[in-house]
């Protein structure tokens, strides 16, 4: 049952990640509005490719979560070089554009960036993919059956407390041996109890 749900999931978001590049296909990307748009939808359609496995039960139907140190971790470092390519590969002469074309070239990369450029599609999709993997599933809630009356509840501070012989030979030792030093002379070696 779970691999079926998991194979349905995945197929119909493959199927709105495919209508989602469709309508990316469907807008002119030479405008710099037209660029963003299309590329957005793209990075959208990694985004729900990533989610299908998640709520296809991808990890057991648990409760989803978002994950902070796989955000920091992962997703920043791989967005800020996967933005810088599609900001160096957006068309116009914008502001953010010029720059990062310059400072491209000022840390001497300016030959990959332009090589990576025709692969900016596959740059955008990745960014929405490991977005989408930033979300995860803390595992399946289990209820836990309210107490019948029959299991004795211990009193963890009765338990770890010694039983009243104890307590009682504990002590009486204890006084023996602070009487038997008082009236021992000075100097006497210990008997065969205390020590």
């Amino acid at each position: 049952m779970y691999g079926l749900t998991r194979a349905t999931t995945t197929l119909l978001a493959a199927a709105a990640a495919g209508l989602l590049i469709w309508f990316a296909t469907q807008i002119d990307d030479h405008s710099r509005g037209g660029f963003w748009a299309a590329y957005g939808l793209i990075a959208g359609a990694g985004l729900v490719m990533a989610l299908s496995q998640l709520l296809g039960g991808w990890t057991k139907w648990g409760v989803p979560r978002f994950s902070v140190p796989f955000l920091l971790i992962a997703f920043v470092p791989i967005a800020f070089v996967s933005l810088w390519i599609v900001m160096a590969a957006e068309p116009g002469t914008a502001w953010l554009h010029r720059h990062v074309v310059a400072w491209t070239g000022d840390i001497h990369l300016r030959g990959f960036v332009n090589d990576l450029q025709e692969y900016v599609a596959l740059f955008a999709f990745g960014i929405g993919l490991v977005f989408g993997f930033s979300f995860d599933t803390t595992g399946p809630r289990r209820a836990v059956a309210p107490p019948t009356g029959r299991e004795k509840v211990a009193d963890r501070r009765a338990t770890d407390e010694p039983l009243t012989a104890e307590r009682g030979e504990v002590g009486t030792t204890a006084r023996h041996r602070a009487v038997r030093r008082d009236r021992e002379p000075v100097g006497a070696s210990p008997t065969r109890d205390e020590t």
